[in-house]
């Protein structure tokens, strides 16, 4: 079993340096002003292949979660959890929620980003916004469950 590696490349590097200063930064279309994740050569919308390294905001809603009970890297002992967080700016990031969990269903759960040291670099993680709530899910008034 190893140990979980980031993966740097020509597109990545800006964004891992960022995260080193913790401030995320995402590539933002020149032609129109949308953000990307993952970083790459092209806009996914607009084909441009002009773009400017921005900060986002750090602020997100969960999409999407999962907690693994099983071990598929040694720096991530279970039960650990992923989930998948849509960033004010748009783009889907997937990272790990620390500190409180939401009761009940994560989705919609209002997060902002933090940093932390793991395995000897910066990654970025979430973390449950102050005076976060639930969304309502289904057209529904009251907080999911």
């Amino acid at each position: 079993m190893g140990v979980s590696q980031r993966v740097i490349s020509l597109y990545d590097k800006p964004m891992w340096d960022s995260i080193a200063r913790e401030r995320l930064e995402l590539q933002q279309c020149a032609s129109c002003k949308r953000f990307r994740y993952p970083p790459g050569p092209t806009c996914p919308h607009c084909l441009s292949m002009d773009y400017a390294w921005q900060p986002v905001s750090g602020r997100g809603t969960i999409l999407s979660w999962v907690v693994f009970h099983r071990q598929y890297f040694e720096d991530f002992p279970p039960p650990y959890n992923a989930v998948a967080v849509q960033i004010a700016e748009g783009p889907i990031v997937v990272s790990n929620l620390i500190g409180d969990e939401p009761s009940g269903s994560w989705i919609g759960a209002e997060v902002e980003f933090v940093y932390r040291e793991h395995s000897g670099r910066k990654q970025h993680a979430v973390r449950l916004a102050n005076g976060a709530r639930l969304a309502p899910q289904g057209g529904g008034d009251s907080p999911a469950r």
